[in-house]
């Protein structure tokens, strides 16, 4: 048992150092084709820029899975009461619905806190503008 753990943490070292060997040779590169530090940290900008773009895809995708194996925890429920408890498809929907919402939940969260006029790279998903609310009008006596 404690074998499969240190492997576990072996193969997650592994793909962090990958990560991370990837962004420091991007910032190689950046640094040798870059004349000033602003066009280095315009590189790393539109890198990571792509890198927000793809954890957005993959939050998508993993959204979509976790309602697929949510419904089917859901029929084996049903077959077998005994053997899958009902939290189970109920905490597989509640991730799936997390996941699915990320991105919109992203952006807003990045409009309320660096404003309105922020760059952002992505639109948030489906649901673009949900509509303006207006302040009720005060009176001053």
């Amino acid at each position: 048992m404690n074998t499969n753990i240190t492997l576990k943490i072996k193969k997650y070292l592994k793909l962090i150092s990958l990560c991370l060997l990837f962004c420091t040779s991007n910032l190689a590169i950046a640094g040798s084709t870059a004349q000033s530090l602003g066009g280095i940290v315009g590189n790393v900008q539109s890198n990571i820029l792509t890198i927000v773009s793809l954890l957005i895809i993959v939050a998508y995708v993993a959204g979509v899975g976790f309602a697929l194996v949510g419904i089917l925890q859901f029929k084996a429920h049903k077959d077998n009461p005994q053997q899958v408890p009902l939290s189970k498809p109920i905490v597989l929907i509640a991730v799936a619905a997390c996941l699915l919402f990320l991105p919109a939940i992203m952006s807003t969260a990045g409009k309320t806190v660096f404003g309105t006029n922020a760059q952002t790279p992505v639109d948030g998903g489906l649901i673009t503008n949900i509509g303006s609310v207006k302040a009720a009008p005060t009176t001053t006596n």
